[in-house]
Formats: C-alpha cells, sequence, structure tokens
C-alpha cells in the first residue's frame, strides 16, 4: 500500500469531535464528583445544625468566599494547563489574592484578640481532624477531577495535577464548610490549606503515571 493510500485509509476512518467535547469532559467529571463529595459529607458528618443562623454572619461567608474563590480560579488554572501549551498565569495569579484576602483578614483577627485568646483562636476545637475531613470529603471531586485530566492533553502532568489536587481540594473544603462551625479566620487559613494543600501534593504525585502520554 502507497503511503498516501494509507493516509487516506487512517484519515477516512476519523470522525468529527464535538468543540464543547473538552467541556462536557471536566464538566462530568468535577460536576459528579462534586455532587458525590456532598451526599457524601450530608450522609456521614451531617449538616451543621445551625446552618440557617451562620449564614447570617459575616463570618460564614468568608469561609465561604475563600474556599468557593480558590476553587474557581484552581478550576480555571486546570482548565488552562489541561491543553498543550496554554497559560495559567491569570488564574493562578487569582489564587494568590483570594489567598492574601485572607491572611489579611486573619492577621486582622490574630491582632485585635487579647494574648490569651489568640491560640484558641487558631486552633478551635477541631484542628487535628479539620485538614483529614477535608482530604475524606475531596476525594470524589479527586476521582473525578482526574478522570476528565487523563482524556485531555496536559504537557505539564506534574504541574497540572498539583493544580488540580489543588482544586479538588478547594472545592472539597467549600463541601465541607456546610458541616464545619469554626469561623475563625486564623483557623480557616491554616487548617483548610493543610487540607488542600494535601491534595495538591497528592495530585502531583500521581500525575507522573496518571497523566503520563
Amino acid at each position: 500500500m502507497r503511503t498516501d493510500e494509507l493516509i487516506d485509509d487512517l484519515s477516512g476512518a476519523l470522525a468529527p469531535v464535538s468543540r464543547f467535547a473538552f467541556y462536557r469532559r471536566l464538566v462530568e467529571g468535577i460536576g459528579s464528583g462534586a455532587v458525590v463529595s456532598f451526599l457524601f459529607m450530608w450522609m456521614w458528618l451531617g449538616m451543621r445544625p445551625d446552618l440557617a443562623d451562620a449564614m447570617t454572619t459575616p463570618a460564614y461567608w468568608m469561609k465561604f468566599a475563600f474556599t468557593f474563590g480558590l476553587a474557581v480560579f484552581a478550576f480555571r488554572a486546570t482548565e488552562k494547563l489541561a491543553r498543550p501549551a496554554s497559560r495559567a498565569a491569570i488564574p493562578l495569579a487569582g489564587i494568590g489574592v483570594v489567598f492574601a484576602l485572607l491572611l489579611g483578614a486573619a492577621t486582622m483577627q490574630w491582632m485585635k484578640a487579647p494574648p490569651a485568646a489568640r491560640m484558641p483562636l487558631m486552633m478551635g476545637h477541631s484542628a487535628m481532624v479539620c485538614p483529614w475531613l477535608i482530604v475524606a470529603v475531596s476525594l470524589p471531586i479527586f476521582a473525578g477531577t482526574f478522570w476528565s485530566l487523563r482524556a485531555l492533553a496536559p504537557t505539564r502532568p506534574v504541574f497540572a495535577g498539583a493544580v488540580a489536587g489543588f482544586a479538588s481540594g478547594a472545592l472539597g473544603a467549600w463541601v465541607y464548610a456546610f458541616h464545619c462551625d469554626e469561623s475563625a479566620a486564623p483557623f480557616v487559613l491554616v487548617f483548610y490549606t493543610l487540607g488542600i494543600a494535601a491534595l495538591s501534593a497528592s495530585g502531583a504525585l500521581i500525575a507522573r503515571r496518571l497523566l503520563r502520554w
């Protein structure tokens, strides 16, 4: 068989791919993972009993905005990194802005608190379990995100895996916040971030194998 005949043979079997296939794959993986995570949190941990009252306080919305803002920017960066030669500088800078805003709020709260109240403000009553619970609640999102990425084309798999893990942890932390009754900015900054960072490190570790072309 001649070369041009072989090319015609191979190209003749190709089917057009929808322009929305890339986004559909991401939405399917992340969306299904988020639904499973929320149901898992609800059935295992339960919603915080004072949720309606908590939603009237600025502290609740601070935590909501922090976790949701991180998730939005991190998933945007993940979407960028899933494409060859695409840059993610702007959404990554957005993550930095979200952290800077909470750091400012946490610093102000820490400085205004009496010295004897500062450590309880930082540790709350769930510091030892909070990061691990965030990791557990985030796992379905983590799995769905990596299911999506395996069908896409990240050219920097370790970096893409770290960002995808970070995004999964941030969205999982947002889901976990419906259960968690901690509201101090220093606590959220430290222990929510630890849970998110654990998912980010896990994403970088498994990306070498899962996202290799």
